[in-house]
This record gives C-alpha cells, sequence and structure tokens, in this order.
C-alpha cells in the first residue's frame, strides 16, 4: 500500500512539473489584437528590423524591481514604442522569461502590424508606431470568463465589486513604479474571490481609475455573475477568480530622489573644458537646425485654407496614382460607376488591375476651392490612420485633374440608411450604438491621439461611411483644419461646413476648435437614435429642428419619444443615456460641452454619471446644405 501510495505521489509531483513547464513554455496567450487598421509593414523594411531589434533587448531594459518597461527604438514614421508590464507578483525572473515568451508570441500572432498588443497571465506586451507613454488606452477592451455562476448571484456580485472597488483605489493611488493590488473576499457558501487590478504605472491616478471603471464596465456587461473573469486593455487589466492566482506582492521602498554625481577627479581639466564647450557648440547647432526645420515643415502642415504652392504635394509623391491607371479603374468615371457628388465634386467606384476595389474622388474643375480642398486632403489624411477614419490611398495630379483615391467601403455612406424608411430597420440598436462609439473613437482619435489636431468641420450622417462589418469610417477631410497640440481654439473668415450640425459660436463668430467637432457630433448622435434629420422631422409636426424637439421631451421626461419607432425596447436605458450624452454635446457654451476623450468614457462605462445639460442652441429656421455650395 506504501509502495502504491508512493508510485502515485510520485506521478502526482512528474505530472505538475510538467504543467508548470508548459505554462511557461507553450502556453497560448490570454488575448492578442493585432490593430490591423493602423498601417502595416513589410518583411524588409526599416520598421521590422527596428521592431526585432527593441524586442530582442526588451528583457535588458526591463526595471526588475517593478516589471514595468518602457522603451524607443527609431527615428521618424519608423520609430517603434514599445511598452511592458508584469503582474505586480511576478519575481524579476519570471518577469523577464514572460516578455520574451510575449515577443515571440506577439510576432506570431501579429506578422506584420505596426501596432499590437498581447497578454499572459502573467505580463502584457504592446508596441506602436506611434507615442502610447503616458496616454490612456482602452481600445480594445478583451475579455474571457471561467467557472460557472455563483450560487447567490446577487449577493456574489455586491461583494465582488465591493473588493474590486477597494482595489481600484490601492492601484490609482500608486506611485510612478507599480499601479497594482491585490485582495480577497468571501461571498455566500463561503465562495472565495480573488482579485487584481492593475495600472501602467505611467497614468495618473485619475486615469488609472478611468481605465479600471471601463475594465468593471466590461465586466458587467459580459460576465456578471461568473466566479471567475479577466478584462484586459492595453492600459490596466482586472481579474478575479475562485482560488489564488497571484503571490505575495513585493512591498517597494519609497521613491528615493536621484543620488548626485561621484565628485570628479583631477586630471586633464583642459581637455575635459573643451570637450564641454565643444559638445555644447554641437547640441546648439543641432538645436537651430531642427529649430529651421520644424518652422519649415510647419509651414507645410499648418494648412489655412489659402492658396499654396503645389510643392506641397511633393511630400506625398509616393502616393501618387497615374491618371490612365484611374481612368481604366472607373471606366473613365462612367456614370455606371458613380457613387456620389458632394460639394467639392464626384465619388466614383473603381477596380485596379490587381483587383483592388477604390473610391475616387473628382473635385471639380469649376469649384474656386479645388486645389485647395485637395492639398488640404492630401497633407492631411496622409497622415491618419485609424480603423474609423477613411484611409487615403492616393492621388492624382495631372493637367486640371484633381483625384484623390480611397479604400473603397462597400455600405455607403449612414445617411443611406438612417434616414430612409425602408433601410432604417436594418440597423438594429447594436449596430446603432456600435457606429456612434466607432465615430467617437475617430474623433477622439483627430483630436487627441493622432501625432496632428485636427478639426474635422464638417461631421455629419452623409460623411460617415460604413464598411462590410458596418463599422463607421469619418470620410471627407476637404474642409477640416489643422490647429497646434496646445491650442484650444481658431478663427476664421470663411465659414464652411453644413447648416445644423455647426456650432453657435463658429456660425457666428467663425470660431472653431474639437468642441465644434462634439457640437456636430452630438446632433449626429440624436440623429442615429431618432432616425430623423435634424431639420427634416417627417414624424413629428411643428417641433422645429430635432436638436429642439429633443430639448423638450427630456424636459418634459418623454426622452422615449425621440426613439426611432423602428427600433425595439430592450435597450432603452442606453438610448436613453446616448440622447443625454447628445443634448450634452450640444449645449450653447462651447466650454460646457464634454471632450470626446470624456464622451468616450460615458459610452464604455454606464457607471459614469452624466451632469445636467444646458439648453443647446436651436436652428429654428435653418436649411441643411453646405456653406460652401453658397
Amino acid at each position: 500500500m506504501a509502495a502504491v501510495t508512493g508510485s502515485f505521489m510520485h506521478l502526482f509531483f512528474l505530472c505538475c512539473l510538467f504543467l508548470k513547464f508548459m505554462s511557461q513554455t507553450g502556453a497560448e496567450p490570454d488575448g492578442v489584437f493585432c490593430y490591423e487598421d493602423r498601417g502595416n509593414y513589410t518583411a524588409n523594411s526599416i520598421y521590422k528590423t527596428n521592431l526585432n531589434t527593441l524586442l530582442s533587448t526588451l528583457s535588458s531594459h526591463t526595471q526588475i524591481n517593478y516589471g514595468f518597461y518602457n522603451f524607443s527604438y527609431g527615428q521618424s514614421t519608423d520609430r517603434v514604442n514599445a511598452v511592458g508590464l508584469c503582474r505586480g507578483d511576478v519575481k524579476p525572473d519570471e518577469c523577464r522569461s514572460c516578455l520574451n515568451n510575449s515577443r515571440g508570441s506577439l510576432t506570431e500572432n501579429c506578422p506584420n502590424q505596426k501596432e499590437a498588443v498581447l497578454w499572459f497571465d502573467k505580463c502584457m506586451l504592446r508596441y506602436s508606431n506611434r507615442t502610447i507613454f503616458g496616454i490612456v488606452d482602452t481600445d480594445p477592451p478583451l475579455y474571457t470568463w471561467y467557472g460557472d455562476k455563483a450560487t447567490n448571484v446577487d449577493q456574489f456580485i455586491q461583494v465582488l465589486w465591493n473588493l474590486m472597488g477597494n482595489l481600484k483605489a490601492t492601484a490609482a493611488s500608486g506611485d510612478s513604479r507599480r499601479k497594482y493590488a491585490t485582495g480577497n473576499a468571501t461571498a455566500s457558501n463561503f465562495q472565495n474571490i480573488y482579485g487584481f487590478v492593475q495600472c501602467t504605472p505611467d497614468l495618473s491616478q485619475q486615469e488609472c481609475r478611468d481605465c479600471l471603471d471601463l475594465a468593471f464596465s466590461e465586466a458587467r456587461t459580459c460576465c456578471d455573475g461568473r466566479r471567475g473573469a479577466r478584462i484586459m486593455a492595453p492600459t490596466c487589466n482586472i481579474k478575479y477568480d475562485y482560488y489564488r492566482f497571484f503571490e505575495e506582492t513585493t512591498v517597494l521602498d519609497p521613491e528615493v530622489p536621484v543620488p548626485p554625481l561621484p565628485p570628479k577627479e583631477s586630471g586633464n581639466t583642459t581637455g575635459i573644458v573643451i570637450a564641454i564647450v565643444v559638445s555644447t557648440v554641437v547640441v546648439f547647432l543641432l538645436c537651430l537646425c531642427g529649430y529651421w526645420r520644424w518652422r519649415k515643415a510647419g509651414k507645410h502642415l499648418l494648412v489655412k485654407g489659402e492658396e499654396d504652392d503645389e510643392d506641397e504635394i511633393k511630400i506625398a509623391e509616393s502616393l501618387q496614382f497615374n491618371l490612365d491607371t484611374i481612368r481604366a479603374a472607373t471606366g473613365n468615371f462612367s456614370d455606371s460607376n458613380k457613387l456620389g457628388q458632394g460639394g467639392f465634386g464626384d465619388v466614383y467606384r473603381g477596380r485596379l488591375s490587381d483587383g483592388q476595389m477604390i473610391a475616387v474622388k473628382r473635385l471639380s474643375r469649376e469649384s474656386s476651392q479645388a486645389d485647395t480642398e485637395f492639398k488640404n486632403e492630401v497633407l492631411l489624411v496622409a497622415k491618419l490612420q485609424h480603423r474609423n477614419l477613411v484611409r487615403l490611398l492616393g492621388f492624382c495630379l495631372e493637367g486640371r485633374e484633381r483625384l484623390l483615391v480611397y479604400e473603397f467601403v462597400p455600405n455607403r455612406s449612414l445617411d443611406y440608411f438612417i434616414f430612409d424608411e425602408t433601410m432604417k430597420p436594418q440597423l438594429d440598436w447594436k449596430m446603432r450604438y456600435n457606429i456612434i462609439r466607432g465615430i467617437a473613437r475617430g474623433l477622439l482619435y483627430l483630436h487627441e491621439d493622432s501625432r496632428l489636431r485636427v478639426i474635422h468641420r464638417d461631421l455629419k450622417a452623409s460623411n460617415i461611411l460604413l464598411d462590410k462589418e458596418m463599422n463607421p469610417k469619418i470620410a471627407d477631410f476637404g474642409v477640416a483644419r489643422l490647429v497646434s497640440v496646445d491650442q484650444t481654439q481658431a478663427k476664421t473668415s470663411r465659414i464652411v461646413g453644413t447648416y445644423g450640425y455647426m456650432a453657435p459660436e463658429y456660425v457666428i463668430h467663425g470660431q472653431f476648435s474639437v468642441k465644434s467637432d462634439v457640437f456636430s457630433f452630438g446632433v449626429l448622435v440624436l440623429e442615429i437614435v431618432s432616425g430623423q434629420k435634424n431639420n427634416g422631422l417627417s414624424h413629428w409636426e411643428n417641433v422645429g429642428d430635432l436638436v429642439t424637439f429633443a430639448w423638450r421631451n427630456w424636459k418634459e421626461d418623454t426622452t422615449i419619444n425621440i426613439v426611432d419607432p423602428s427600433l425595439t425596447n430592450n435597450c432603452r436605458n442606453e438610448m436613453m443615456r446616448c440622447i443625454h450624452i447628445g443634448l450634452l454635446c450640444v449645449q450653447e457654451k462651447s466650454y460646457d460641452r464634454p471632450t470626446m476623450a470624456t464622451i468616450m468614457l460615458m459610452l464604455n462605462s454606464h457607471s459614469v454619471s452624466l451632469p445636467i445639460p444646458a439648453e443647446p442652441s436651436f436652428y429654428m429656421n435653418s436649411r441643411t446644405r453646405s456653406l460652401s455650395d453658397m
């Protein structure tokens, strides 16, 4: 009997060792996301070389005392930025091993994407060609759950979120080295709950709280009642389970100031002085040269709508198409390939010789703004890459032709669906809510997350295109304006845009800012929920515009009257919340309107309370038309 018991224990021990070995070597990641809409690299590109160099030195740059890694390599558009983060209880050797495993798994799962993120149980690794350090990023939130539902769901949920709320407060108050907390609680029937929350330590206390609030919201949506779940976002993640999956966390010493430099040794003082002087002169000259180049580049980037030299287009020479190629693709701009027309020209469907579908915007030869709008779109859109923005493939500038070549988006524009009585039933609430959030993500990128700060100035339903999965893409940057990152607003004497979507300060005083786009977004949200144009209410008579109608019903607590009758009431609370957000966006004073970052938080986390909106500005007798057509 003893021999049998001993053999069993020996076998059990070997099995444990095997499972541990498998978990550390061949384990599948908990989550991985490849940002396919943010650009790709080729096998022999400089970006690929920089990425390999960066990842190969990853573990040697990891701060082993707390498991946080931030490093960059390369220059300009080929620069790679990476962030790695280990769970707070993971030992240094385990941390290095996990990150090293992550780099191989990440490049295997995302073989040519310029931005990707991967999570293992004990670490997270992400890289990008854009700046990611110190920036909250909750896109995408991935989730998974474990185990059965709790026996007493309501009581389990209450204990769980009390625990996670306390952990959130502890983690958010951490310092620049670690924002991490673990704990446990017991629900009814002695059901144990073990949890951890973590943010990347480059976030502020409030940013960490906001990120975790989103994670909590996702957990409540996907996994409420489950005894285990994990929510993973690029800058924060949470996990809870019914067994203890973490170890004791190493206590960090208090942050101490950087020690002073050691005293200099006597020696070749003259040589040291010369070296310092030469270094100072070289640095000064480099700074002067850099400043001159920055000023020169700034003149090209800050497109203000005036006539500029055509040499601005040279920055995008690699994107230039041959006119004969475009003519062949579009059947010489045949009417059968015409998709629509706007204030500055017509749009055609085309197919290149390799089979790729394209959309070609042919700017009007008669329009006095054609050259300006053309240059504006090329200079702006070529620099912008986001899954909720239409991607510019290239352009053509031959003779009097001004052509912009875009990715082909098959499902036409949003107005084709929501303003047509026969088409709008195809957009259920889930699809409409996804469209609202996608537009918000695109605007947030334009306002805060891109290398440039762009104000669209003509956001409306016809400028939102829908791809084959009905995901929204913001289009038409012909009247967009670029402002400096620290600039809050600008002014123009030429008002362009569409009545009904324009903020009052822009219409009256020519003042535009990111809050002007927020106003347009608010109108668009109300249109998506109601299925009605702001200035063309077909279901309701004698009520003015949609903004007026929405405000009156909100004040009278009859907000349900605004909702499109073709929608069911399954998600009524979410619809009401969107109407509330829309009214916050169309408030008359620009400083009362929320930013797109706040709006994203409102849309992603239903636990965020919404302020009471002030009275909006009304367009009682306006008509929806493009001002540039006047």
